[in-house]
């Protein structure tokens, strides 16, 4: 029910039930209550200050609060004071928990509306806090401060000393899991120890965890799995003792393993430095441990332990391999290793023979063998042996003495006391070295030998094979002696020998220093050169002249080969002479002679005339025993532009008087080969053309042949056409007309047998209903006849009788203990025809009377 509007103006206020409004008499000053439902008036000194305003409803399972409440006695009756306003306590909060509707007196303010109870389910709690000093239900008393619990499940009935700091959820602990708590003050907690503000500690109980008022979880921690393949690195964070009742000292470190659990969850006060995994060696592998742990736990710090496989274990803390794990040396016949001693340790030789070694002492020991270095041992290096061709060899050094051997033709191991020694040659004499060519093949490109050169290994014994028909000069330095090997013959360079470097002229003319070689061509070959000469006319020519020249060697004594390298550039000093010699032979005749007798000239002035006035075949150097053969003269081109000039005009003469000639006969070639070609022109369009005209004539006999043919042919073709066409259609209308008398017949005799089906079917349907309604009616009539046998079998005769006789002298009886003499008995429903009634009682009784007396005396005749 809605309240009714208050207004200013109105002097009467309806209040509904449960409804409520505050007076205020201003007279007095005094605010007063009143409660419907009532029709209030209000005087004239008095002013409604609320409502009509609906009663506080706090239903089941809710509360409200009210601040300032009113001041109740013992009996729970209102406590108004002198001047009759409502005592009320003023600051102060009362929870109303459910009842009947109740109004606010005038004061009282309801600070919190109607709120629902909380339900605090399972595994759930409420902190509370009192902000009073009270003493609750079970007798325990609180002190302004004080926290606990209010565990689940279960409703929570707020007072208000107590105000909620939060609700507080179970943290679930699953197997190889544990919380971290930590205590917020000094408590007991759920396992009945004592706790100190800041202490932590780990719950690992599986299953549901409710922390205490002054517990906090920090953390869930998991459970490190340890396998046999895993350990776990701890570290003490504090003296404790661990899980395992083992002391721990602060910063300590100690490794678990699953001998000791196979999950471990840490200690708050160890922490987790790292999950160590298993060293495993094999048969073949070995370690060092530096700063091992002994038996008793302790570090031997600056020791170390040598480790054979096959074997697995953890690195202890504070552990660590020397250089990781290591490989067995395997040592092959032609493998060896050189050792070195870092500590003073004894050892057994092959002949079991005690042998001390001292730090620094270098030893090699060769294979086969297996070999696992001790801890006092370090190994320098691996040895393999050497395999050396003949002509192969490397250059040995002896570290003690300094002396350099060359080692050839053997498999060869360097001792302890022996390294490979370098040999160093000129750079040039190494990019020779290095490209590898041979200089024979290679003659006539030796200037372009800039390529890609090969990395030399220089302790190698340095190879060079001499070619056939050429020689080399080695010097020792340390002997001083040279000597000239001739080839083909591999040279092999001692630790103190060197090659002679050749450095020749080259190129066209020639220039020095531009051929590198250290092997000297005996010949035969051939040099070209390129020379300015003048003629006494002063004509200057260049000629381009070629030699052919071999060295003379009678016999290859040391004598005989030192005077070939004697000569440093033999091809410079050769084309110089030369050039000389052809250059003073030149300056003597004019040109016209000499272009008419240059090689005559040439060569009388290079090898002279002999003692019969011939020119010589050949020119000896003997500094160097070097012949020159012949002398070819490949091009002579004057120098002068001017001389030039009339060499070229007088050659285009020459050439234009042979081109003109060659012009005139060739035209008159020509015109010869034209006229007759005109000719069998003329007779070829003569004859074309009367072919042509053969088949002109032929064309046009086909033409008017094929005309005719095509007249007679179209209208044959037309008349065939049109028969074919009306013959088609009189046989597709003749099918067609047979196809639908056959399609109609189709028709009917599927409609006739169509309704013969349906009559058929519909006859035995109405004859099986009727014969279904026949047996029905059968069944249902001897149903009946038989229940009605039944009936009266059961009941019998005599209570027939007897129940049809109850009615009217029922009613006899009735009538007669009433002293009626007639009566009528009605629902209200039936009709009744009131004018026969008396008619039909008056003259019914007496057949019934009759009636009645035949019945008694039919019983008697019975």
């Amino acid at each position: 029910m809605a309240a009714p509007r208050r207004s200013e103006e109105n002097s009467i206020f309806r209040i509904p039930p449960y409804f409520y409004l505050h007076c205020l008499d201003q007279n007095s000053n005094v605010t007063r209550l009143e409660i419907g439902p009532k029709t209030y008036i209000r005087q004239d000194n008095e002013r409604v200050v609320l409502g009509p305003e609906k009663m506080i409803i706090v239903p089941p399972r809710h509360y409200c609060v009210v601040e300032n409440p009113v001041i109740r006695n013992k009996d729970l009756e209102i406590a108004f004071n002198e001047a009759g306003q409502v005592r009320l306590h003023h600051a102060d909060q009362e929870i109303r928990l459910a009842q009947e509707p109740f109004p606010l007196y005038p004061g009282e303010v309801l600070k919190q509306p109607v709120t629902p109870l909380k339900v605090v389910p399972a595994n759930s709690a409420l902190r509370l806090r009192a902000i009073l000093d009270f003493e609750d239900q079970t007798g325990e008393k609180r002190t302004a401060g004080d926290e606990w619990l209010f565990e689940g499940p279960g409703t929570y009935i707020p007072r208000k000393e107590v105000v909620v700091e939060e609700v507080a959820r179970a943290t679930v602990i699953k197997p190889n899991q544990a919380i971290r708590l930590r205590a917020r003050k000094e408590c007991l907690d759920r396992d009945g120890n004592a706790r100190v503000t800041g202490e932590e500690w780990l719950v690992k109980k599986t299953g549901a965890y409710l922390p205490g008022a002054y517990e906090e979880v920090i953390d869930v921690v998991s459970a490190y799995i340890l396998t046999e393949k895993k350990a776990l690195h701890m570290r003490a964070l504090r003296t404790f003792k661990d899980d395992f009742g083992m002391t721990r000292k602060n910063g300590e470190e100690w490794l678990i393993t699953t001998k000791d659990t196979e999950a471990h969850i840490p200690h708050v006060y160890e922490e987790v430095v790292g999950v160590i995994n298993i060293t495993t060696l094999s048969n073949r592998q070995y370690c060092v441990i530096l700063d091992p742990i002994d038996e008793t736990g302790n570090p031997r710090l600056g020791m170390k332990r040598l480790v054979k496989g096959e074997k697995s274990f953890f690195l202890m803390p504070g552990e660590k391999l020397e250089k990781g794990i290591q490989n067995v040396y395997i040592l092959g016949e032609d493998e060896g290793l050189i050792l070195r001693a870092t500590e003073t340790f004894k050892e057994k030789d092959v002949g079991e023979k005690e042998i001390t070694r001292r730090p620094g002492d270098k030893w090699m020991i060769r294979g086969p063998k297996e070999y696992v270095p001790p801890v006092e041992v370090e190994v320098v290096m691996k040895r393999q042996a050497i395999p050396l061709d003949e002509n192969e060899g490397i250059y040995v050094r002896d570290i003690k003495s300094g002396k350099v051997r060359g080692v050839t033709g053997i498999t060869y191991m360097l001792n302890q006391d022996e390294e490979l020694w370098e040999k160093t040659v000129p750079p040039t004499v190494e990019g020779l070295l290095q490209q590898g060519k041979d200089p024979l093949a290679d003659r006539s490109d030796r200037s372009a030998r800039e390529s890609t050169p090969k990395t030399r290994d220089k302790t190698r014994v340095i190879n060079f094979r001499v070619p056939h028909n050429a020689a080399v000069q080695i010097y020792d330095y340390k002997e001083k002696k040279a000597r000239v090997v001739f080839g083909p013959e591999l040279v092999m360079l001692g630790p103190d020998e060197q090659f002679t470097q050749l450095s020749l002229s080259g190129g066209k003319p020639k220039k020095p220093n531009v051929i590198k070689s250290l092997c000297l061509l005996l010949g035969p070959d051939f040099c070209t050169d390129i020379i300015v000469v003048e003629t006494a006319d002063h004509a200057r020519l260049s000629l381009q002249l070629s030699y052919n020249w071999f060295f003379e060697i009678k016999s290859k004594s040391p004598e005989e080969a030192a005077k070939l390298f004697s000569v440093p550039d033999f091809t410079g000093d050769s084309c110089k002479a030369i050039a000389s010699r052809v250059r003073g032979a030149v300056a003597q005749v004019q040109f016209d002679d000499f272009h008419k007798n240059s090689a005559k000239i040439i060569r009388a002035s290079v090898f002279g005339f002999d003692d019969k006035n011939k020119v010589r075949d050949r020119f000896i150097f003997s500094q160097n025993s070097l012949v020159i053969t012949s002398i070819d003269i490949q091009s002579v081109e004057p120098v002068d532009q001017r001389t030039r000039d009339s060499l070229i005009k007088s050659v285009q003469l020459a050439i234009e008087i042979t081109t003109n000639s060659q012009e005139a006969a060739a035209r008159h070639e020509a015109e010869r080969l034209e006229q007759e070609a005109r000719g069998r022109l003329e007779r070829q369009k003569i004859s074309d053309e009367a072919e042509a005209e053969r088949a002109r004539k032929e064309l046009l006999l086909l033409q008017a042949n094929s005309a005719a043919v095509e007249s007679t042919g179209q209208a044959k073709a037309e008349a065939q056409s049109r028969a074919e066409a009306s013959k088609i259609e009189g046989e597709a209308a003749v099918e067609q007309a047979k196809l639908k008398a056959q399609a109609m017949k189709i028709e009917a005799e599927s409609e006739l047998e169509r309704l013969t089906n349906a009559r058929e079917a519909e006859l035995r349907f109405i004859k099986e209903q009727n014969e279904m309604e026949i047996d029905k009616s059968r069944e249902v009539s001897t149903i009946d006849t038989s229940k009605f046998k039944d009936m009266v079998e059961a009941i019998g005769p005599d209570t027939l009788r007897m129940m049809a006789q109850s009615g009217p002298e029922m009613q006899v009886k009735l009538l007669q203990a009433l002293n009626l003499k007639s009566t009528l008995i009605t629902d209200g429903s039936n009709p009744i025809n009131l004018f026969n009634t008396a008619n039909g009682l008056i003259g019914g009784m007496v057949p019934y009377k009759r009636r009645k007396q035949q019945e008694e005396a039919d019983d008697d005749s019975d």
